[in-house]
């Protein structure tokens, strides 16, 4: 694997990664970019239904469906197999490990 193709491979996992933290989070990190476009009459009736608080939940949850959808495709775009992604994860390793020897010395 040539450095092109590792360093891609190696964003492509942070974003996994970043993903994966804020689904096991409780988010309040996570950075909020606005707007996000929903139909009106959804935002309209879930305001009505059940306030602005559930609204704002109802959305947040409709965005991690969403991300759960885009990070599975993402993840098989990029790495296929869950083997593919543990070679990967140990080329790093073995990387970062070498650098680390060679800075050593």
């Amino acid at each position: 694997m040539n450095d092109e193709e590792y360093n891609r491979k190696f964003s492509e996992l942070r974003v996994l990664k970043s993903i994966q933290e804020y689904q096991n989070s409780d988010s309040a990190r996570s950075a909020a970019l606005y707007p996000i476009r929903v139909p009106d009459e959804l935002l309209y009736e879930a305001l009505k239904l059940h306030g602005p608080e559930n609204a704002d939940n109802l959305i947040h949850h409709i965005f991690r469906l969403g991300l759960d959808l885009w990070s599975e495709e993402f993840f098989n775009n990029a790495f296929g197999t869950k083997q593919n992604l543990e070679n990967f994860i140990e080329l790093v390793r073995n990387r970062k490990s070498k650098e680390k020897g060679a800075t050593e010395k």
